[in-house]
């Protein structure tokens, strides 16, 4: 016959008492492998300049370069003035931030999720895209805006 402890038991043996208790009981409920891709949000409103010779921004006067600020994620796709995607660094798969720009597109070392330069869902590890936003350059002055 097995000895069947409870869950309470068990923890109050390895020391949890009270708030710890309590915690315990209460963080697990929130843990999961995946997050419910509805619940997933983007990072918010944007609107922010960046100024490409500053030394810090200064690799995205290159085609192919990007780089992530406030947690988006800004390509250089061309040598064109219009030639700049950018998107949230959240992957809708799961909400990590770990989009990244390809080359030719988006994607999220995650699960493998990939997303075209607006954003939308090229395989089908994501239900839904990602949040894109707009760009506009002036001069040395790159505005990336909701």
């Amino acid at each position: 016959m097995e000895n069947k402890i409870k869950r309470n038991e068990f923890l109050k043996s390895l020391g949890f008492k009270g708030a710890s208790l309590l915690a315990v009981y209460c963080g697990a409920s929130a843990l999961s492998s995946c997050q419910n891709e509805s619940d997933v949000s983007p990072s918010g409103p944007v609107d922010f300049t960046i100024d490409l010779s500053n030394a810090a921004y200064s690799k995205l006067n290159t085609a192919g370069n990007y780089l992530i600020y406030n947690k988006v994620v800004i390509a250089r796709t061309s040598a064109a003035t219009t030639g700049f995607a950018a998107v949230t660094q959240i992957c809708s798969h799961e909400g990590q931030a770990q989009v990244y720009y390809t080359g030719s597109g988006f994607a999220c070392t995650a699960h493998g999720a990939t997303f075209s330069l607006t954003g939308a869902k090229v395989n089908n590890v994501s239900s839904k895209g990602i949040t894109a936003y707009q760009t506009s350059l002036s001069g040395t002055t790159l505005r990336v805006f909701s």
